[in-house]
């Protein structure tokens, strides 16, 4: 009986220990935007969009995938959403088909499975100019990474959140 009781409160204690050990490591993946002048061609300001890991470590990153809606003006131009979510590939694909020109108009950043993103650093993940965000909703990003731990996460940004859609200036540099 006393074996048994052992067994039961070391096996719940290191259940406990690596139940806090996880929520340490947990990264905490955000988004921030910003106008930038020196991204786009021809000095087109253009809405520039990163992902940042907050945690306390560095997490890899197993999957991205994109989701893409367009404007009224998109739909009335014959541009259609996708359908789920798809590779980078498509995601390019559906922009271009509506008449936009990626590294012109849009630049949507190739990040690849078992890519680390340390603890408090960036990840660019592309940009927009005034032309692209008059035809593009939302361009939703999907990343599943993985923490020291071995446990999944899963986050969803929208790449033009909050985005200023007819930029006339730059934002301030980043404090960081």
């Amino acid at each position: 009986m006393q074996s048994a009781a052992a067994a039961v409160l070391a096996t719940g204690g290191a259940a406990l220990a690596r139940a806090q050990y996880a929520r340490t490591v947990r990264p905490a993946l955000g988004s921030f935007g910003r106008v930038r002048p020196d991204l786009a061609p021809n000095d087109q300001l253009a809405w520039v969009c990163h992902l940042f890991n907050g945690g306390q470590e560095v997490v890899v990153i197993e999957d991205i995938r994109y989701h893409v809606a367009y404007t009224s003006a998109g739909h009335a131009g014959g541009a259609t959403d996708t359908v789920g979510w798809a590779e980078r590939r498509t995601a390019l694909e559906s922009i271009e088909g509506a008449g936009l020109v990626s590294r012109a108009d849009f630049y949507i950043n190739f990040v690849s499975s078992g890519h680390p993103v340390p603890a408090q650093h960036l990840v660019f993940l592309g940009w927009c100019t005034e032309k692209s965000m008059r035809v593009v909703e939302s361009v939703l990003l999907k990343a599943r990474v993985t923490d020291r731990v071995g446990d999944a996460h899963e986050r969803v940004i929208d790449l033009l959140k909050g985005a200023d859609r007819a930029p006339s200036l730059p934002d301030p540099p980043a404090p960081f």
